[in-house]
């Protein structure tokens, strides 16, 4: 009787020691993404360029190596030019990983080779849910926006991915064109 009791506490304790190190690895690398981000937002940053792949890096890591291998053969087949392929990747991703941000910004991408803005919109929107700081979807909502000529939108996009990340210098050029066209004047 007590070896039947002792099984499922030993077993409890083993699932939360297991638990513990991956929780404190997250726990750890929101600590460094935070203060990556607090750190990209500094318009003066010299380093911004190396920042920004160390918050790319993070965001690409799902946790899970087989999601990580749909994420790479994903982002291959768009480097290909095959959308097609890319989109099959990304969306069995999701499938396999329904909160992992980093899959819904890469299927908005291929949707937006693709020439499907109406999905590009909604997997950004996906993104954005998931990770409210992605600067590169934001400055994608805000091309989309920008080329349906919702320039309100755009600017607002475009002015939130400023914000994060404000290095960038298409960002820039594209909150200049918007601003033109809404108030009619030459910046």
């Amino acid at each position: 009787m007590r070896g039947a009791f002792l099984n499922p506490v030993v077993a409890a304790c083993a699932v939360f020691l297991m638990a513990a190190p991956a929780q404190a690895s997250e726990e750890h690398q929101s600590a460094e993404l935070a203060e990556l981000l607090a750190e990209l937002r500094d318009p003066g940053q010299e380093r911004w360029q190396r920042i920004e792949r160390q918050i790319s890096r993070i965001w690409s890591r799902s946790g899970s190596a087989s999601a990580d291998l749909l994420l790479q053969r994903g982002r291959d087949a768009l480097r290909r030019g095959d959308s097609a392929a890319a989109i099959d990747h990304f969306s069995a991703l999701i499938d396999h990983a329904p909160d992992f941000a980093e899959a819904y910004h890469a299927r908005a991408t291929a949707w937006f080779m693709a020439g499907n803005l109406g999905l590009a919109l909604d997997d950004l929107r996906e993104t954005l849910a998931r990770n409210p700081d992605h600067f590169s979807a934001l400055a994608g909502l805000g091309r989309i926006f920008e080329d349906l000529e919702f320039h309100e939108r755009a600017r607002e996009a475009l002015r939130a991915s400023n914000a994060i990340h404000p290095h960038r210098r298409d960002v820039k050029e594209a909150l200049e064109r918007v601003e033109r066209h809404l108030t009619g004047t030459a910046l």
